[in-house]
Formats: C-alpha cells, structure tokens, sequence
C-alpha cells in the first residue's frame, strides 16, 4: 500500500482531463494556490495506476487542512488516512497495527498546509501548460529527497484533475480524480487513525 504515494502520468488517461476544445493560457501560481486555500472539504471517486501498472479504485475524501482518507474498492478494500500529522495505511488482510509515518515527509503534505503558497518559487520546479490543462511540479524545498507532487489542473473554473506523485526512490503512481463535490461537513471520525485503528481492533 505504500504506492498510494507514488505516482505516475499515464498520457492516455490525460485525454480525458479537459472539457474545454480551446487552447487555455497557463493557470496562474496564484489562482491555483487560492483554490487549494477555498477547498475546504471535498469527496469523489478516484482511480489510481499503481507503480506495478495495476490498477485500483476508490473513494477520496478531503479536509483540508491536514486530512485526506483513500478508500479503496474491492477486491483491495485497504484504507489510507491522513490526520493528526500522521499517514496510517491499514491493511484490510492484517490484523496488525497500521504502518504510520509524518505527512511531512509525503509531498501530498504541500497540498494538505492550511496556507498553500505555490508561488514560492522554491517550492515549483515546474510550471506548464498542456494545453487544455496546467501542470504544476512541487517539492518541500527543504527537503526534496521526500519526493515531489505533480498537479494536472483544467480551468474555468480551476479544478484539480489528477496527481502524480513521485518518492525519493524514483517509483511513481498516479491518482486520477472524478469532480469534486465540495462538503459542509464530514465527519471527523474519517480522519482519525485512533478511531480506524479501534474500530479494527473489535
């Protein structure tokens, strides 16, 4: 399960990214930082190219800042949660606890901060235009060895299409994302590793 935080452009899967024919101006650091910084909570479905070529499928949730939960669909049926500065990943075959790390040292920790702030320019080391999509490449400037996060982004509005993230190893695995539908609430409970782990341990 540790390939949920890496991963991979498949150009096929891209085609798809756009709803718009015409040719779009580059987005800017800042429109993008901005909608990272109104994204709140969030729910849609996912498919994820695993490192392997395999592929998976999901339910993502969102809530922002600091959390985010990977639920995925069988025959996988894994769990991957984000909250409390913590990334737990739970194995729906083991009865053992969940491997645990710091979300600072994933590059999905960039687009998780309360504050996000692209143009740092020590943070991009890419900035692109595809086209019908703008692609943003991001790394903890301090600590680039932790890997880097590549963002697909269609406009009008600006919505998030897709993630590549790649870890210091060189293995890459990429998360295709459906529309997000933005929530009031979700419940806290989703976020929490204490509970998951509690629930599991029934």
């Amino acid at each position: 399960m540790k390939h949920i935080l890496k991963m991979a452009l498949i150009p096929a899967l891209t085609l798809g990214l756009a709803a718009t024919s015409a040719m779009a101006e580059k987005i800017p650091l800042s429109d993008i930082s901005a909608y990272f910084n109104d994204l709140k909570r969030a729910q849609t479905e996912f498919t994820q190219i695993n490192a392997d070529g395999t592929i998976s499928t999901g339910t993502l949730y969102l809530h922002r800042p600091g959390r985010i939960r990977f639920e995925y669909n069988p025959p996988e049926e894994s769990l991957v949660i984000a909250g409390g500065s913590q990334v737990a990943i739970f194995d729906a075959k083991s009865n053992t606890p969940p491997e645990q790390f710091p979300l600072k040292r994933t590059p999905l920790n960039i687009i998780l901060e309360r504050n996000v702030n692209l143009t740092n320019s020590k943070m991009v080391v890419g900035h692109q235009d595809g086209g019908n999509s703008t692609t943003v490449i991001a790394q903890d400037p301090e600590h680039p060895d932790y890997g880097s996060i590549e963002l697909v982004f269609t406009a009008d509005p600006v919505e998030l299409r897709q993630w590549v993230i790649n870890d210091g190893g060189g293995s890459q695995t990429t998360v295709i994302l459906g529309l997000m539908e933005r929530k009031e609430k979700l419940p806290a409970s989703l976020f929490s590793i204490v509970v998951e782990t509690a629930k599991r341990n029934k």
